[in-house]
């Protein structure tokens, strides 16, 4: 398999982007003070911009998604208690231990529907009031889903879970790290979300393509704990308001977008489904589409084979493979990536 041209198409995940020349002259042009002592300008902005876009009260800038998820889980919970999420969770899978680690916590996890977990299981993991048991505190949900496919949650389950939390005292959380991708491919509002997560935490850069930076959404109360556990956990940041810009652009500027993303992952779906190697495609919803590979065809020897020519992915297991969509990938990256698939 040989290409003349040197294109490549980093499809390895949303994460890769590099700031558009408009998201730089804003970062450029950003004011900036000292954010642990609340004087960033640019920080503020972006928090209030995030608090009121899903009417809560605050919000909190993070570096990192896996920071606001794991500082959330840290203040809803004590050692000992126990979190419900789905098997697959980024929550539970992909963030070092964390909720062992920081929180003292430990995980019931569901098998879920391609990431997805319902009212009903989640009834059925909530622990009796039993000295012998752990306390169940908390429910964490993940849309859209990066192990189910970028699956996502229909909302009318999502308001039946919040319904089981409030009647059973538990807190709900949203690992949100592409809800807009779900929010978009749903034709869905931020506000419906604000209404039925007690905190969400949003990742800005992912698919709306910033350096770095997690926003953490909830009551105001909650709030300034999470800002003394983000201390705690290294959190603090200085003249952050460089990044807290991106946010603010990407918010304006790389919402709507992100259909076309949804639209280049179908389509990477459809050339994937020629493929007589290819046993099983999740269903695409949004921008990541997850394939299993026949048996004699390892992913990490597919991975390579793209890799000559020039398309990176990643082989998330011995048989199955992941590509993501995102803001670097224009029609014409597209259109190359199916003429290598079409190669194989």
């Amino acid at each position: 398999m040989a290409f003349s041209d040197s294109m490549t198409v980093d499809l390895r995940s949303d994460t890769v982007t590099r700031p558009t020349p408009e998201m730089l002259q804003a970062m450029m042009r950003a004011k900036t003070g000292d954010d642990v002592f609340g004087e960033d300008p640019s920080v503020n902005e972006l928090e209030a911009i995030t608090a009121a876009m899903f009417g809560m009260e605050e919000a909190l800038y993070c570096p990192t998604g896996t920071m606001s998820n794991q500082t959330a889980i840290r203040c809803h919970t004590q050692p000992g208690d126990e979190v419900i999420c789905d098997k697959m969770a980024h929550v539970y899978m992909y963030e070092g231990g964390g909720i062992a680690a920081n929180s003292g916590s430990q995980v019931r996890a569901i098998q879920g529907d391609h990431g997805r977990i319902t009212a009903r299981q989640v009834a059925e993991c909530i622990n009796p009031d039993d000295v012998h048991k752990a306390r169940t505190s908390l429910v964490c949900l993940e849309n859209t889903s990066n192990r189910g496919g970028g699956s996502r949650y229909d909302i009318g389950e999502i308001k039946k879970i919040r319904t089981l939390c409030d009647l059973n005292h538990l807190k709900l959380h949203l690992d949100g790290a592409r809800l807009f991708n779900a929010m978009v491919a749903g034709n869905e509002s931020p506000r419906q979300y604000g209404e039925l997560f007690h905190t969400i935490s949003i990742c800005l850069n992912k698919g709306l393509g910033c350096p770095i930076g997690s926003v953490l959404l909830g009551p105001a109360a909650f709030i300034k704990r999470a800002r003394r556990v983000r201390k705690v956990f290294g959190g603090g940041m200085r003249q952050a308001g460089f990044m807290a810009a991106a946010g603010i652009y990407a918010l304006s500027h790389h919402v709507s977008r992100l259909a076309e993303d949804h639209w280049h992952a179908g389509l990477l779906a459809a050339a994937w489904a020629k493929k007589s190697f290819v046993e099983d495609i999740l269903p695409v919803e949004t921008n990541i589409v997850i394939f299993r590979l026949d048996p004699s065809y390892p992913a990490p020897e597919l991975a390579a084979r793209l890799r000559q020519g020039g398309v990176l992915a990643i082989a998330i297991s011995t048989q199955e493979m992941r590509m993501v969509t995102h803001l670097d990938v224009n029609p014409a990256g597209v259109e190359h990536v199916i003429k290598v698939i079409d190669s194989l």
